[in-house]
């Protein structure tokens, strides 16, 4: 218990006390939590990127190894939420929910603090290489659980995932880390600030999100999706890493990341598509809440 106490204290209430501060003065500051996104999205993002591929001793070896496990992992997690919402007696458009809560963890705004404050610098980069072989791929299992249906277009999903901000950044990135190329010292520097305020902006944009979702109703299916996004994918994870033979950080990084809530992002998609959105926004909040248990024990476990 001592120990569990001390993960809580150290490394998760950090990371919501920032949530907080967003859930409590975003809204009575007037502040929009899309003009936010949009500049972690776009600057921040791409700038963070940058700042550890350009600079880290990438092996690709290992870069393979993590993307190829993010998404096995993740179509893993997919697989259990389908059959767990078919048990359960869930229509078509519910299940498609479950699909995307499960393929679509937030391992941005949450799982890069959370990794950082539990493994140190030296996580960042298998952290960043998750991040985007993680969220790459979910966002195209998601958008496409959410359009199935009614036959959306799931080519134009594919290019949409592979053309966001921060996977783009990697291209120059690689080619300033392989080639030895000298950054001038004020584009470093500027990089190295912009980068350093992606993740305090993306914890207190989280909250202002989590503010404007009202009151939640939860039901067995907010609890069951939830809990196969928070305990049944991580459980994956740890099943999974000797078969790709990710060790040491990196398996503790990957097993961090799998622990993650709902990202938020699931709700604009369902929102967008008209996929249950009441009940996926729910899913993020209560996801949200919940992982402060069972992220202490994950953490525990790594």
């Amino acid at each position: 218990m001592p120990e569990l106490a001390a993960i809580f204290l150290n490394i998760l209430l950090p990371v919501f006390s920032l949530v907080l501060i967003g859930y409590i003065a975003g809204p009575r500051l007037g502040m929009e939590p899309r003009t936010l996104s949009k500049l972690a999205y776009y600057v921040l993002t791409p700038a963070f990127i940058f700042n550890v591929f350009s600079k880290a001793e990438v092996q690709v070896d290992l870069a393979v190894r993590m993307t190829l496990y993010a998404i096995v992992v993740t179509l893993g997690a997919v697989i259990v939420a389908f059959m767990t919402a078919r048990l359960l007696g869930a229509g078509p458009q519910l299940t498609a929910a479950y699909v995307l809560v499960a393929g679509f963890g937030n391992i941005g705004n949450f799982g890069l603090p959370v990794v950082e404050f539990k493994v140190g610098s030296a996580g960042m980069l298998p952290a960043s290489i998750y991040f985007l072989a993680g969220s790459t791929f979910g966002f195209l299992v998601g958008v496409m659980a959410a359009t199935w249906r009614r036959g959306g277009a799931h080519g134009k999903a594919l290019w949409t995932a592979l053309t966001t901000p921060g996977v783009i950044a990697v291209v120059p990135a690689f080619l300033v880390n392989w080639l030895e190329i000298p950054m001038p010292l004020f584009v470093d520097r500027a990089v190295t600030l912009l980068a350093g305020a992606l993740i305090p902006l993306m914890l207190l944009t989280l909250g202002i999100q989590l503010a404007g979702m009202g009151r939640p109703h939860i039901d067995r299916h907010v609890v069951a999706s939830s809990l196969a996004r928070l305990l049944v994918t991580p459980l994956l994870a740890i099943a999974l890493a000797g078969v790709f033979a990710i060790g040491g950080v990196a398996r503790s990084v990957g097993i961090i990341q799998t622990a993650m809530p709902a990202a938020v992002l699931t709700s604009l998609i369902a929102l967008e598509h008209d996929l249950i959105p009441d009940f996926v926004t729910t899913v993020v909040l209560f996801s949200t809440l919940a992982s402060a248990v069972t992220l202490t024990v994950v953490l525990a476990l790594v």
